[in-house]
Order: structure tokens, then C-alpha cells, then sequence
């Protein structure tokens, strides 16, 4: 198994991959990015990743390169690195402009292409459930750094998952809440509860990615009966008295989550609809590799 990255039109091993200091993504974050997976050895909806990596770009009025560019950086590395299965991360930053905020001053966009194993939680994860914690930090505002644009400006995140790992260093994931002090979305992931037997997930209003494994578990949701409500306000009480609860994520799919904050969910195990989303899904995946 293997890491390649495509970085400057090349293939390159991952020790001499190297962005100039000047690099508007590295200085500010100043960049877009999506992260998929592999089954079978095939990308997982590539499609849709690639135009939420479009829509993201728009909102930052960022230019991305022409879309077959993108297409054949992201094959030829994953052909490369020969693994059963990989994680890939497409990035896209506004490229070298100095130490100058002002985007206009950048040059062209440069691509980065990495991929790695897959990786991901452990298989007995699924089986038992992960934990979460609950943060003080709150996802960003919509009106600031939307949190619906997947951009590179990520220390929102790092420190939520920071919190949650000095209070618990067993946790899997950070939770956060919006400013509203509606529960949002999981640090890399969206957050999907059943709460007084109806099965809720936070609104995008509420500020939070528009994820595409979440958009497939709706969608999935609504073909096989299980009405799903996208709520509007969902409390920390209401995630902490769960009758169970799931986070979803391209290279996760769908994970159980049995506790909160040290609380059990349920009956501490993986609950039926957890369960049955978690073999749809699957079926899903299948079917499109």
C-alpha cells in the first residue's frame, strides 16, 4: 500500500510533494477541497464530489482548473498508488499571491491530488458504536466562513476536536453546535439522530455541509419508508437522550454512535434504524461500483 500525490501537472511520492511558502493555501487556508473513498477499488460518487468542489470554489469566487484536468490528476494518481482501497482528498487552492490578503493579487490555481490507504474507523467500531462529545465551540456562522463551502480554512474543526479529545481521549468525534445553540454537525462529519421514535438530522439552515453520503441517506430514507425530518433546531438534550444516533462521511459511510458526552444511547448498542440505513447504504455503494 501506498501514498502518491500529483501536485505541479506530476506524479510525485509524497517526500518531495512540496507547495512554495507563498501558497495562498497554505498561508490562509485560502482553498477548497473534497475527500472520497474507494470500493472495489472504484471512487464513491465521484460526480457528486466533484460538483460540490465546483460549488464550493464558486462561493469563494475561486477558479478551479478545467474539469478534465481534474478528472485525469485524480485517475492517474489513484491508478499509481495501487491499493485495495484508498482515500483520496482533491485540493484546490487560489494559488501564490505573497503575503497579501487581497485574492486578486494570486496567481493560477494549483491542484493538489493525494491518495492514501483508506483506512478509516476500526471494523469494531461499527459493531459497538462510536462516542462523541458535545463542544463549546461553535460551528462557524454562515455569514462568515460558511460552513457549507468545504474550504481549507479548517481550525473551527481542529480545535472542536481538540476540545473533545483533552475532555474524553476515548472520543471519536466532536460535536458541534451552531450559534444557535442548535446541534450542528460533527467535526468531519453530519450527525443523524432518532429522537421520540423520529428519525431527525439538522437542516442546512442551521449551517452545516451539505454532505453527500448525508444526501444519499435522505434519499434513502424517503425510497424505503423511514421518514426523516430535517429539523430546524435540534437540542444538546435531545442528542444526549437519543434513542440512537449515526454520524455519516464519505470515508465513514454510516457510523453508530452509542454515547454521548459518557452517556449511553438506547440500550448502548447500534439501534434498528442505524442498522437497516447502514445496510441500504452498502447496497448503494455496491451497486454503483
Amino acid at each position: 500500500m501506498s501514498i502518491r500525490v500529483h501536485l505541479g501537472g506530476r506524479l510525485c511520492p509524497p517526500d518531495i510533494a512540496a507547495v512554495p511558502v507563498f501558497d495562498r493555501g497554505f498561508l490562509f487556508g485560502d482553498s477548497v477541497y473534497e475527500t472520497l473513498g474507494t470500493s472495489n477499488g472504484r471512487l464513491v460518487f465521484l460526480d457528486d464530489h466533484l460538483h460540490r468542489l465546483a460549488r464550493s470554489a464558486e462561493r469563494l469566487y475561486l477558479k478551479l482548473p478545467p474539469r478534465d484536468e481534474i478528472e485525469r490528476a485524480v485517475q492517474e494518481t489513484l491508478a499509481a498508488a495501487e491499493n485495495p482501497e484508498s482515500r483520496m482528498r482533491i485540493v484546490v487552492t487560489r494559488g501564490d499571491g505573497g503575503v497579501d490578503l487581497d485574492p486578486t493579487a494570486s496567481g493560477q490555481p494549483r491542484l493538489v491530488v493525494i491518495v492514501q490507504p483508506l483506512g478509516g474507523p476500526p471494523p469494531e467500531l461499527y459493531e459497538k458504536g462510536a462516542e462523541v462529545e458535545i463542544v463549546s465551540v461553535t460551528r462557524n456562522s454562515p455569514r462568515a466562513i460558511d460552513p457549507a463551502v468545504k474550504s481549507g480554512n479548517y481550525l473551527n474543526n481542529v480545535l472542536a476536536m481538540g476540545e473533545a479529545r483533552r475532555r474524553r481521549p476515548s472520543v471519536h468525534e466532536a460535536i458541534l453546535c451552531a450559534a444557535s445553540g442548535s446541534v450542528a454537525e460533527g467535526a468531519t462529519s453530519n450527525l443523524f439522530a432518532v429522537v421520540a421514535g423520529q428519525l431527525r438530522t439538522p437542516a442546512l439552515e442551521v449551517g452545516i455541509l451539505d454532505g453527500v453520503t448525508r444526501g444519499k441517506i435522505l434519499a434513502l430514507a424517503s425510497a424505503n419508508g423511514i421518514a426523516c425530518h430535517e429539523v430546524s433546531f435540534m437540542s444538546p438534550d435531545d442528542l444526549r437522550h437519543a434513542d440512537e444516533a449515526f454520524l455519516t462521511s464519505s470515508v465513514r459511510s454510516v457510523l453508530p454512535v452509542t454515547r454521548v458526552d459518557g452517556l449511553a444511547l438506547g440500550d448502548g448498542k447500534p439501534g434498528a434504524v442505524t442498522r437497516r440505513l447502514m445496510l441500504l447504504y452498502r447496497q448503494l455503494v455496491e451497486a454503483q461500483t
